[in-house]
C-alpha cells in the first residue's frame, strides 16, 4: 500500500511540475541594454497575461484539479484489482474490491461529465471575452 501511494505522490508531482518546464522556455532578450525596458513582456509570454488571464487561469486551474482527480481513480481502479487478484478464496477483498470498482467508474463518469461540461462552457467563455 505504501508503495502504491508513493507512486502515486510522483505521478501527481510529475504532472503538476512538467508544465512549469514549459514555462522556462520563452524569448530572452538579447542585450542588457534593453533588458529592462523589455522584462514586462518576457514575463507576460511565460504566465499568458497578455489577454483572457482570468478565464484561462479558471480553465488551467480547473484542468488540474480534473487531472488529479482522474490519477485518483486510476489508483483506485488498480487498487480494486489488486484487491480482487489477492483474495486467495476468503471472498471479503472481492466484495470489497466490487465496491471500489463499482465506485471508481461512477467518480471517473462524473469526473469525464464534468471536464466536458467545463471545457464547453469555458470555449464559450473565451469565445464571448475574446
Amino acid at each position: 500500500m505504501k508503495k502504491l501511494l508513493l507512486s502515486v505522490a510522483v505521478m501527481a508531482q510529475i504532472y503538476l511540475i512538467m508544465p512549469l518546464a514549459t514555462f522556462a522556455v520563452t524569448a530572452v532578450p538579447s542585450g542588457l541594454a534593453n533588458g529592462a525596458a523589455n522584462l514586462d513582456v518576457v514575463g507576460q509570454a511565460g504566465t499568458g497575461t497578455n489577454s483572457g488571464s482570468l478565464t484561462r487561469l479558471l480553465s488551467n486551474g480547473i484542468n488540474v484539479v480534473l487531472g488529479l482527480l482522474g490519477i485518483f481513480f486510476i489508483a483506485m481502479f488498480i487498487y480494486a484489482g489488486y484487491l480482487y487478484l489477492t483474495d486467495m478464496g476468503g471472498g471479503e477483498n472481492v466484495k470489497k474490491a466490487k465496491k471500489l470498482l463499482g465506485t471508481a467508474i461512477i467518480g471517473a463518469v462524473l469526473i469525464i461529465a464534468a471536464y466536458a461540461i467545463s471545457s464547453y462552457v469555458l470555449g464559450a467563455l473565451t469565445s464571448v471575452v475574446a
